[in-house]
């Protein structure tokens, strides 16, 4: 599908009832709403039996690959973390104190979600903090985050006030309609970590010493951008993933490619899912088998895997430096068991799915069709991306318990 009219010709007329019907509710009126509307309320009902499983981890075909994660010093800025962390939750009265803090290994972690109902009141919501409290939990994803991964989540809960404000449901879609907690005690030594949750941000963080796992991450934007004369949200993602389908063979790229349409008529029942679309590892999705699938990263070229490489690195680099070249180290140590797969066109505007998969990572990219925009189809200008640490250690379940003996 093509950008060329950009996103402005799919808004919905002011007065088009799937818009004018959610006027004037907040996150809370909307979560009632939500449950009781035809195609959310569907969801809703989905995915409440996943959420409260005990936590497995997502594996390739039902069995936990054993011995993938050790305890490591990767550089992690555990000092700076800790000291946001503290000086957040200081500011805070001891009743809002205890509604943002949970256990190391409690089940509110897998409450996240990335759509703009809110489904769980885990922690506190920042749209209902005080801005200096707010700018205080703030402080600890900047604090964990590079600079580049920080700007970036600060821009999409840019883009959902944007979209809020254009849609006029900027009740329930604003720059901090998100909900924020903290998991085990802030140290330097003792396993710890926050979550930041809403419309199109999500990101679990668990940081060990000198060791920091974030994921499982989502990330997506509709639109991609905030200013027409900004590049898009996620251009250096897009412009990676079409290179390395390019660098494919032409039997590689038949393999790669599982389906040539976004909705095609080979895909078994279900494939598509109405909210999460292509994407299999989303939320709620903890414990899901995923087999792998596609071309195996083993036997493409050395510009190929190059152009893989990037890909990788591009997904991962929310992470400081440090934690950043420790996770592309640790999908290297894999590559003869990374698969990289494709739906959709391989055209320079094709719209498109991928996903690379491993016994220690799954990323996934998406375009999907418009929620609050009204395109039926999927676009350029909605984008998800997904990041997954299989085997168990997402929400570093793996290495905490190592940690506990």
């Amino acid at each position: 599908m093509s950008d060329d009219a950009g996103f402005r010709r799919y808004l919905f007329p002011a007065d088009d009832e799937r818009i004018a019907g959610l006027r004037g509710l907040d996150a809370y009126s909307y979560r009632e709403a939500a449950k009781h509307d035809g195609f959310t309320g569907e969801l809703i009902r989905g995915w409440q039996p996943l959420y409260g499983a005990e936590f497995r981890g997502i594996t390739s075909d039902g069995a936990i690959v054993p011995d993938l994660y050790s305890p490591s010093d990767d550089g992690a800025p555990v000092a700076a973390m800790t000291a946001a962390a503290e000086a957040a939750l200081a500011g805070l009265d001891p009743d809002r104190r205890a509604r943002l803090c949970y256990g190391i290994e409690a089940v509110e972690w897998q409450s996240w979600a990335n759509p703009e109902f809110m489904q769980h009141d885990t922690g506190l919501r920042l749209e209902f903090l005080e801005p200096a409290r707010r700018d205080d939990l703030l402080a600890i994803v900047e604090a964990t985050l590079s600079p580049r991964g920080y700007d970036l989540v600060r821009t999409l809960m840019s883009i959902n006030g944007y979209l809020g404000g254009l849609t006029g449901l900027d009740g329930i879609m604003n720059e901090f309609s998100y909900n924020f907690a903290l998991y085990g005690t802030p140290s330097l030594t003792e396993p710890w970590g926050w979550q930041l949750f809403g419309h199109h941000v999500a990101l679990n963080c668990v940081v060990i010493g000198g060791q920091l796992v974030v994921s499982p991450v989502f990330f997506g934007a509709e639109p991609d951008k905030l200013r027409d004369e900004d590049a898009p949200a996620f251009a250096a993602r897009i412009a990676h993933a079409r290179a390395l389908v390019a660098a494919l063979t032409p039997e590689q790229r038949a393999t790669a490619v599982l389906f040539d349409e976004m909705v095609d008529p080979a895909m078994p029942e279900g494939r598509v899912h109405p909210g999460d679309e292509r994407h299999l590892a989303g939320a709620f999705q903890d414990n899901r088998v995923i087999p792998y699938e596609g071309v195996r990263a083993s036997e493409l070229s050395a510009e190929a895997l190059g152009h893989l490489l990037a890909l990788v690195a591009d997904f991962v680099d929310y992470l400081p430096s440090g934690p950043a070249e420790a996770r592309v180290r640790e999908v290297e140590a894999h590559l003869g068991d990374t698969w990289f797969s494709w739906i959709g066109g391989t055209g320079p505007g094709d719209v498109f799915y991928l996903r690379v998969q491993s016994p220690v990572v799954i990323l996934e990219l998406d375009h999907h069709c418009g929620v609050f925009l009204s395109n039926t189809e999927p676009a350029p200008f909605h984008i998800h991306t997904i990041v997954r640490t299989p085997n168990g250690n997402d929400y570093a379940r793996a290495l905490v318990r190592q940690h506990r003996g």
